[in-house]
């Protein structure tokens, strides 16, 4: 459906995070229904290397952080919305600022990609960070999570194992080993 499918609709909730629709749509075949959709502003993640990605054993930056939606913490990398008028690469250098304390020489653009498109239209645009320079953290009151780094290697065998979970911190450690290695 392209954006010329919606008819009408109605914003039940607005939050700091979220907007609540239902609107009423023409889908493909020329029905209409109505649906669900959580509007999102989008967002920027970034896989932080310390040091050069294409070093022998290339050390990444992931953060441990606590999800009240998983009831545990989860492994990540450093992630947050699109603020008004941002791009996507200066959201991820500040995401990466205000959660790890780093700022980075050099920023690659890996991919963009709808984090569940079922019912939101988020949209999540991931980068590759290297030559990390270290500072001071900004967090935001309600972020709890410690920071951890560990080797690339290691990184992946969790995302193989399970015990990376999360979507855009998965398949961003695999296109960034994809992209360092060529493949």
């Amino acid at each position: 459906m392209t954006d010329d499918a919606r008819i009408d609709g109605r914003r039940l909730y607005t939050g700091r995070v979220i907007n609540l629709d239902v609107d009423r749509v023409r889908f493909p075949d020329g029905s209409e229904g109505e649906l669900e959709i959580i509007r999102h502003p989008g967002a920027s993640a970034v896989v932080p290397f310390l040091g050069e990605a294409t070093a022998i054993t290339p050390q990444v930056m992931l953060i441990k952080q606590y999800r009240y939606a998983a009831s545990r913490y989860l492994y990540e990398i450093p992630a947050g919305r699109l603020d008004a008028g941002e791009r996507p690469e200066e959201c991820a250098r500040r995401e990466l600022l205000e959660e790890t304390g780093c700022t980075a020489a050099g920023m690659t653009f890996l991919t963009s990609m709808y984090t569940t498109p079922g019912f939101t239209d988020e949209r999540i645009h991931l980068f590759m960070a290297e030559g990390l320079v270290p500072g001071a953290t900004r967090r935001e009151a309600d972020e709890f999570m410690e920071v951890e780094m560990m080797p690339l290697w290691q990184a992946l065998e969790m995302v193989r194992r399970g015990e990376i979970e999360d979507s855009k911190t998965a398949l961003g450690l695999l296109l960034a080993d994809g992209v360092r290695t060529g493949r």
